[in-house]
C-alpha cells in the first residue's frame, strides 16, 4: 500500500519520515506522464530487444537485469482507460514458441517502477513473461480525474492485461497466471473470480482494502484499535463533505480522513510504509496518495466475497512472519476453496517483501507457477 498524508490531532508525534513522504506524494500528484507517448497494445505483437529497452531511460527502483528486456507496452481495458505497462521477458527467450506469463499488480498508489516492476523482472529471469501496469487513474496510465481509487477499474485493469498479453503471439494464453502485491493481493483475487482465463494466483504481502479502510483508515490495525461504527460516520460524514466541495469547484484533497485519529498500530503501520515510498528505497514521483473522495467507495468493497469460487485453480498466499497485515492473508487462506496454501516467510514485516531480496521467495513464486501453468 501506499503511504498517505498523515494528519495528527494536537499533540501527536509527527516523525520526520511522515513528513518527507507527505511533501514527495504533494510533489508527485502532478507528475503525469502522457499515456499516448508510448505503443500501442494493438500494434505491440513485436517484442523489444535489448537494444531497444536500454535506449528507455531506466526510472525505476530497482536495477536493471543484464538478462531480461524490457518494452513498455499500451492498452485499454473494457472502460476505455489506457493502461501503460512494461513487459519482461527473458533475453534468450525463443519467440516461435508460446510461453507462460503473469501478471503482477503494484501496491496501492504505488505504480510499475517500484515493487511490481522488480517482481516482474525477477520472474522473467526465471523463464516467463511478465506484465507490470499502472492501475487507471494512477502512473503513466490514463483515467481522469487523477489519482482516485475506482474499485471497479483496478479490478478490471486485471482482467485488461490477460486481454493483452493472451494476444501476443509468443504467449500461451492458456498459461497466465498473477501476483498481487498488497492491495492489489486482493484486487487480483476479486479479479480470478470472476476471469477463469487467470489460472493461478499468486498475493504476497496481501491487504484487504475494504476492511482496512472499514477498521483502520487504510492501514491494517491491530484488533483493539479497530474503529467503531460511530468513527466510521465520522469518516464518511467528512467525505461526503468533501464531495460537496469538490463539485463546486473547491480544494481537492488527498490521503486519509482526519474526523478519526489514527491509533498507534495504524502510526506504526504508516511509518513502515513512509520508510519505504519516502525514502530513496522506494521514492518515485509518480506514486501518489490517493483522493480523500475514496474512502467511500473502498469502505463498500469486499473482495473475498466469492473467493471460494476460484477453485480449483490454486491460490498461493505470501505473507511475512511479522507483518502487520498478516491476518488478511490467514483470513482469506481460510475463505478460500482448494487448492490453497499459506507460505509464511520467516522473520518478514509487510513491506521487507515489497523489495528485500533476502526475505522475497522467488524460489517459491517460481516453483508455484511453473507447477501450476505447465503445459497439460
Amino acid at each position: 500500500m501506499r503511504g498517505k498524508k498523515l494528519w495528527f490531532k494536537a499533540g501527536s508525534l509527527l516523525t520526520l519520515g511522515l513528513v518527507v513522504v507527505v511533501l514527495f506524494m504533494t510533489l508527485s500528484a502532478n507528475n503525469i506522464i502522457n499515456a499516448n507517448d508510448v505503443s500501442n497494445g494493438t500494434n505491440s505483437n513485436n517484442v523489444g530487444n535489448a537494444n531497444n529497452s536500454n535506449s528507455l531511460a531506466w526510472d525505476k527502483t530497482f536495477a536493471p537485469n543484464d538478462k531480461v528486456t524490457v518494452e513498455k507496452v499500451s492498452f485499454n481495458n473494457r472502460l476505455g482507460i489506457n493502461l501503460v505497462a512494461d513487459m519482461y521477458l527473458p533475453k534468450n527467450m525463443n519467440r516461435a514458441k508460446k510461453a507462460p506469463a503473469i501478471i503482477v499488480g503494484h501496491p496501492f498508489g504505488g505504480v510499475k517502477e517500484q515493487t511490481s516492476g522488480l517482481y516482474a523482472q525477477e520472474m522473467a529471469e526465471r523463464g516467463f513473461v511478465t506484465l507490470a501496469f499502472d492501475a487507471s487513474y494512477n502512473g503513466e496510465s490514463g483515467g481522469q480525474p487523477r489519482n482516485i481509487a475506482s474499485v471497479e477499474a483496478l479490478v478490471e485493469d486485471f482482467s485488461a492485461a490477460v486481454d493483452f498479453l493472451g494476444t501476443r503471439p509468443f504467449v500461451d494464453r492458456d498459461r497466465i497466471g498473477v501476483i498481487g502485491v498488497c492491495a492489489s493481493g486482493g484486487f487480483a483475487i476479486n479479479a480470478a473470480q470472476i476471469d477463469p482465463r487467470l489460472k493461478a494466483i499468486a498475493t504476497v504481502s496481501m491487504y484487504d482494502m475494504g476492511r482496512a479502510t472499514r477498521e483502520g483508515l487504510g492501514y491494517a490495525p491491530v484488533p483493539s484499535e479497530m474503529m467503531t461504527k460511530e468513527d466510521r460516520i465520522k469518516v464518511l460524514d467528512e467525505v461526503a463533505e468533501q464531495r460537496w466541495t469538490e463539485f463546486e469547484g473547491g480544494q481537492k484533497k488527498y490521503g486519509s480522513p482526519t474526523a478519526v485519529e489514527l491509533k498507534p498500530s495504524q502510526v506504526a503501520a504508516a511509518k513502515e510504509f513512509s520508510d519505504y515510498y519516502g525514502t530513496p528505497r522506494g521514492y518515485h514521483p509518480r506514486s501518489a496518495a490517493m483522493s480523500l473522495t475514496s474512502t467511500g467507495v473502498l469502505m463498500n468493497y469486499f473482495p473475498f466475497a466469492q473467493i471460494e469460487t476460484i477453485s480449483p485453480r490454486p491460490i498461493l498466499f505470501i505473507a511475512g512472519e511479522n507483518a502487520h497485515s498478516r491476518y488478511y492473508s490467514e483470513d482469506a487462506y481460510k475463505l478460500a476453496g482448494e487448492l490453497k496454501e499459506l507460505y509464511i516467510v520467516p522473520g518478514a514485516g509487510h513491506v521487507d517483501l515489497y523489495d528485500k531480496m533476502e526475505y522475497i521467495p522467488f524460489k517459491k513464486l517460481e516453483s508455484f507457477f511453473k507447477e501450476n501453468l505447465k503445459k497439460r
